[in-house]
């Protein structure tokens, strides 16, 4: 039994790998601040089932305060800190650029100082694919030079990777850096797309189509993307000298036109499209390469597009009411 630190547990990743955690038997300690970035409540529905194991403590904060992340650290015996707590979203963060830098960067050092001070050596961190920028060529690879971000959060995501190779240096933590790409499935997020589309089509409402349709995006299935971040904690805990940047993607990318005719399909709507312009901040297309995810921690997708809109779509109607 190890005891993982997960930030941002409440949300839609980290809820989801928690439960895993606590079904393989672990302790499992998280920190959420609920804001309303989105309903506070989606986030308290997701805790229901965690909230019953006894192996499972939930702390109410937010990770640019120190003196809470020191709390969870002397309370709790971490092996393995889980960093998913962020502010999201590419065009949110061109409104308010600088609470993305508190949250993201700010909150990110504080975990990795605190790292420091109770001598926590292993850690999996969050990162994005937006560090990508509009890299002409593909799929991305992690040797690309990303100092091109076109987004305040990309920025953000990049800046995490370099202050966590830092730590690795001057402290010896074994970090792995995992560049998620578009993840989906139940609990998604309700501002991103695939929710959105889903509600909008059930409502026979307009799907507001920013471009010609032809943008493109890796979409990884939650499940995928947990089963990544579980390999990628027992290599940390089990190899010294640590320091990996990987891709964890689904490497099929999907245009913008062929996920709405998904959904609809799934949904048995034929959808209503607004065509718009594009918006600042978002990139032409994202396509991982996970060759090294593969050969480091044997990461291998499993779910198809088709079959992971369909486990959403079962699991929206479910859950619909949280969405009104």
């Amino acid at each position: 039994m190890k005891t993982y630190f997960v930030t941002g547990g409440a949300g839609f990743i980290g809820s989801t790998l928690s439960e895993r955690l606590i079904k393989e038997g672990h302790k499992v300690v998280i920190i959420d601040n609920f804001c309303d970035f989105y309903n506070p409540k989606i986030k308290e529905n997701n805790l229901l089932e965690l909230m019953k194991h006894s192996n499972f403590k939930l702390y109410r904060g937010d990770i640019r305060e120190r003196s809470i992340i020191k709390k969870i650290f002397d309370e709790n015996q971490i092996d393995v800190v889980m960093h998913l707590a962020a502010m999201a979203g590419v065009r949110p963060s061109i409104q308010n650029p600088i609470l993305y830098q508190e949250v993201n960067c700010v909150g990110t050092q504080n975990i990795l100082e605190e790292m420091k001070e109770h001598d926590v050596k292993n850690g999996v961190f969050a990162s994005s694919s937006s560090v990508y920028g509009n890299c002409k060529e593909v799929p991305f690879n992690e040797d690309m030079i990303v100092d091109f971000a076109i987004s305040p959060y990309a920025a953000t995501k990049k800046a995490n990777e370099v202050m966590a190779h830092v730590y690795h240096k001057l402290y010896n933590m074994n970090i792995i850096m995992l560049r998620f790409f578009t993840v989906y499935g139940p609990r998604q997020r309700p501002d991103l797309a695939i929710n959105k589309f889903t509600r909008l089509m059930l409502e026979d409402t307009e799907i507001p189509m920013f471009g010609d349709g032809t943008t493109s995006r890796d979409y990884t299935y939650i499940d995928d993307i947990v089963d990544g971040i579980c390999k990628s904690c027992d290599y940390v805990l089990n190899n010294k000298n640590v320091y990996e940047i990987l891709n964890l993607g689904n490497s099929s990318p999907i245009s913008l036109k062929e996920m709405i005719e998904v959904i609809g399909k799934v949904v048995d709507v034929q959808p209503k499209i607004k065509q718009l312009p594009m918006q600042p901040g978002d990139v032409e297309r994202t396509y991982a390469d996970i060759s090294k995810a593969k050969l480091i921690i044997g990461y291998e997708p499993k779910t198809s597009f088709i079959d992971g809109i369909s486990n959403f779509v079962k699991w929206y109607r479910n859950n619909k009411e949280l969405y009104i």
